[in-house]
């Protein structure tokens, strides 16, 4: 675990394995860089970061700032914010590319990344999330969220949507994941939580870009998420022009906490994948 001051914040982030199997090693494994999604913080990476870490490649989770263990800044964050955070963090830590994943939120945020800075990434995987932009309702939709977490907290939010994060079933045969889930939506900041619901809000469209993605891709989606349902990841599947898709069953927002021996495995099998510098 560590800390370090990007501009005008902090961010606090995890960074596990072996160091040397990195960007510098002549084996080509640059670091897996994960993002979080709404409303969690870096340890909703936990079984990834375990699983791979030991495995002998270089994990690293931030905390978003408004969440975790960063800076709450009060306002707005675009995605683009976010993104221009994850590269000074990259900077600090001396990386020069990396495997970069996101979930719901977090993937958006990686195709910011992938606009903004497409040198730096070898591979992507876009967990439970979707390119298309905010309708006019959703966008009215995520600006009432955000004043009702000012006004009420997370607290009611937390519960209210805790069966649509994790499927049903998970909560009553894997109560230590909902409380986790729980635990990290009722501990995230109203301020940080509402600042990244108005910037969403506000994202741009990256079906387009999608289609010039020149890095392979992995698409993961759960097959009980209502948020984000499987036709979302089957539309990212098919715009990416190097991409594979893994549907998780028994899994909603989160396959990655829900069924992690299975999200880990198509994670794994993509990264053993992967071409290696010099075959590119």
């Amino acid at each position: 675990m560590g800390s370090v001051v990007i501009g005008e914040i902090t961010v606090g982030y995890e960074d596990a394995g072996d160091r040397e199997e990195d960007h510098r090693n002549e084996s080509g494994r640059e670091p897996l860089v994960l993002i979080h999604g709404h409303p969690f913080d870096r340890s909703m990476w936990r079984p990834q970061i375990a699983h791979f870490s030991r495995a002998g490649r270089r994990v690293i989770a931030p905390d978003l700032r408004g969440y975790g263990e960063s800076s709450v800044v009060p306002g707005i964050t675009p995605l683009e914010t976010f993104a221009r955070d994850i590269a000074g963090l990259l900077d600090h830590l001396g990386i020069e590319r990396c495997v970069l994943g996101g979930l719901s939120m977090g993937g958006q945020i990686v195709m910011e990344c992938y606009r903004l800075f497409p040198e730096r990434i070898r591979g992507v995987v876009l967990a439970d999330t979707f390119a298309a932009p905010e309708t006019d309702e959703g966008k009215a939709g995520r600006r009432a969220m955000a004043e009702r977490l000012l006004r009420e907290g997370m607290a009611g939010y937390a519960q209210e949507v805790l069966d649509k994060m994790i499927a049903p079933s998970t909560i009553e045969s894997r109560p230590e994941v909902a409380a986790h889930v729980l635990g990290m939506m009722t501990g995230t900041p109203p301020e940080g939580a509402a600042a990244a619901l108005r910037g969403r809000a506000e994202r741009p469209d990256y079906r387009e870009l999608l289609t010039r993605m020149s890095v392979p891709a992995l698409v993961v989606v759960g097959t009980e998420d209502a948020y984000t349902p499987v036709s979302d990841a089957r539309d990212l599947h098919q715009r990416i022009p190097d991409s594979t898709l893994a549907i998780i069953p028994e899994a909603a927002h989160m396959p990655n906490l829900e069924r992690e021996d299975d999200f880990n495995a198509a994670l794994s099998t993509f990264l053993t994948t992967l071409p290696t510098p010099t075959s590119r």
